[in-house]
């Protein structure tokens, strides 16, 4: 038995040991160092391998299909640079609590620092962003398999409770192939048992804490970010307490019935000046549109509760912070009895049904494209068990402030670090896990920033529509106060000036054009029955935009001034 064999052997154990905690999607670079590593996904009967020439765009991918199946995903490289270009898929995963694991093929540690060929430091290459490092031995006999099976056991208890990415530093000496002797080594474990989650209950002097402080208090309830679909909790705020519910739609709970319509409107306009609550409870990631973060910020007692997010309380102004998930709050018959006044929930709803019908009047009045109405409608036309993906930046501020409540579709994004990077790679994974139709909406720098993840994926079985809002690039520092530098133009703005018609020609990818608001559904059904992958180009004139955006915000204040 050969060397390689014992390679294989020792990879297939790693593999076969991820396999029965739940993974079954892995994502592989060409190169030679990984070849155990590549033989051993490919091989295995339930792992589906897909193949990638850019291992940045790999680790996005990846992070896709985690996002969309929550269970561990593989990504294999080589050794050198193309470990170092997992990094940005590894912080992003750290920070959004996505399951993926790097196995990085290595060379034999006694040829680190010597200048070998295609060799770097790989050791704890991604520091403090990985749940777990491990490095099994160098495979040199078949006792080896032992260890490498070890070392993923090992790991894979690091996701608990709190998952996040693993790095399996895996050496291996030439030769690199099997003979074709390994087969009595490549056993397959029975699945493990899966860890109970953890979790952890409130004192008694944190259930009496809160009880205090929201019984009969003028409250609103915030949900941001949350990994899983569940509206009870957000439902219990609005029929338990009667506090009104803003729910972003990162949350699964922008519901009907359930959450407002136009929370973030309402949060922006003059109106909330005669509105303010006493009590704010925060359930989630913190807030992302600027309103939300307003209101946390001014609130006199804030309630933080979430176990997930690496910190949903930043500046650390919370009066009661509970490491729970939303869903298993302590109310009771105690939170039961203490309502908000009725005049209060009555107040917030009729507002939220002002201010909504101006939103949806301002935006059917339009007839060129304008970012809001493009978020609104896209996010209203995903068909049933759909994903949208959303793009940071404008995207995702206009689709908090524009989504109406639906029921049946799930909305994720990139906001552990809020990158632009890896964009469509992520969306790529979530469509290729074909879980329902998937539709990404994104920026144009974002487009441009990962248009290598086109390029490979053009003729792959991937349904996927990308609705791109060019707005001629970085327009989102336009309403930031980098706008008033005399540098704004030349540091902050990004005009590439590209055809993204002919970026998509060269590509293979179809391209469509809408110019007109009310041609941006018809074109979304034509690319869905036409199958494959397809770009859906919505031009904005910027300085147009400007002005809608505040035509919009006097629409809602007049809207909730007049009463009408």
């Amino acid at each position: 038995m050969s060397l390689g064999d014992v390679s294989l052997a020792c990879a297939w154990a790693l593999v076969d040991e991820l396999v029965g905690a739940g993974m079954r999607h892995a994502c592989v670079s060409p190169g030679s160092r990984s070849t155990p590593l590549a033989l051993a996904l490919a091989r295995h009967p339930r792992v589906e391998v897909h193949v990638h020439l850019d291992e940045r765009s790999s680790g996005f991918f990846a992070l896709g299909i985690a996002k969309a199946t929550q269970r561990p995903v593989a990504v294999a490289c080589t050794s050198g640079t193309a470990a170092a270009e997992l990094f940005p898929a590894v912080v992003e995963a750290s920070q959004s609590r996505m399951p993926l694991v790097m196995l990085t093929a290595d060379r034999p540690p006694r040829l680190r620092g010597t200048g070998a060929n295609q060799t770097i430091d790989q050791v704890e290459l991604y520091g403090r962003y990985v749940r777990a490092y491990e490095e099994p031995p160098l495979p040199a006999r078949t006792d080896d398999v032992h260890e490498w099976r070890a070392a993923g056991s090992r790991a894979l208890e690091a996701m608990l409770p709190v998952p996040g990415p693993l790095h399996l530093n895996c050496p291996f000496d030439e030769p690199l192939t099997p003979s074709g002797e390994e087969a009595d080594l490549l056993q397959t474990s029975a699945p493990r048992q899966p860890v109970a989650r953890h979790e952890s209950a409130p004192t008694r002097e944190e259930i009496d804490q809160l009880v205090r402080l929201v019984s009969g208090a003028r409250g609103v309830a915030l949900f941001g970010g949350w990994p899983t679909i569940d509206e009870g909790p957000a439902r219990l705020w609005s029929e338990v307490l009667g506090w009104p519910v803003i729910a972003e739609p990162l949350s699964s709970a922008r519901r009907p019935g359930i959450s407002l319509a136009a929370g973030q409107a309402l949060l922006g306009s003059t109106w909330l000046d005669a509105h303010r609550p006493e009590v704010v409870v925060q359930c989630g990631a913190a807030p992302t549109s600027r309103a939300s973060q307003t209101l946390v910020a001014g609130v006199p007692t804030l309630v933080v509760v979430d176990r997930f997010h690496m910190e949903p309380d930043p500046e650390s102004r919370a009066t009661l912070r509970l490491r729970l998930d939303p869903g298993e709050m302590p109310f009771g018959d105690r939170l039961a009895h203490g309502s908000a006044p009725v005049d209060w929930i009555e107040a917030w709803r009729q507002a939220d049904g002002l201010a909504h019908v101006a939103v949806n009047t301002f935006l059917d009045g339009l007839d060129e494209p304008f970012e809001p109405r493009v978020a609104r409608d896209v996010a209203a036309w995903i068909p049933e068990g759909g994903t949208l993906f959303v793009g940071n930046s404008s995207p995702i501020r206009d689709l908090d402030l524009v989504m109406r409540p639906r029921a049946g579709l799930r909305v994720v994004a990139n906001r552990g670090a809020s990158g632009i990077d890896g964009l469509v790679s992520t969306a790529l994974g979530i469509a290729a896990s074909r879980r329902g139709h998937t539709v990404a909406l994104l920026g144009d720098l974002s487009l441009v920033h990962d248009v290598g993840a086109l390029a490979w994926n053009a003729h792959r079985a991937i349904e996927l529509t990308i609705v791109v809002v060019n707005n001629g690039g970085g327009e989102l520092f336009a309403q930031l106060p980098q706008r008033e530098l005399a540098e704004h133009e030349r540091l902050f703005l990004t005009p590439h000036e590209l055809d993204l018609g002919a970026v998509c020609a060269a590509v293979g990818v179809r391209h469509e054009r809408v110019e007109r608001s009310g041609d941006l559904i018809p074109t979304l059904e034509h690319t869905r029955s036409s199958g494959g992958i397809a770009v859906v180009e919505a031009t904005i004139d910027v300085e147009r935009q400007r002005r809608r955006r505040a035509e919009l915000g006097s629409a809602i204040d007049a809207a909730l001034t007049t009463g009408a």
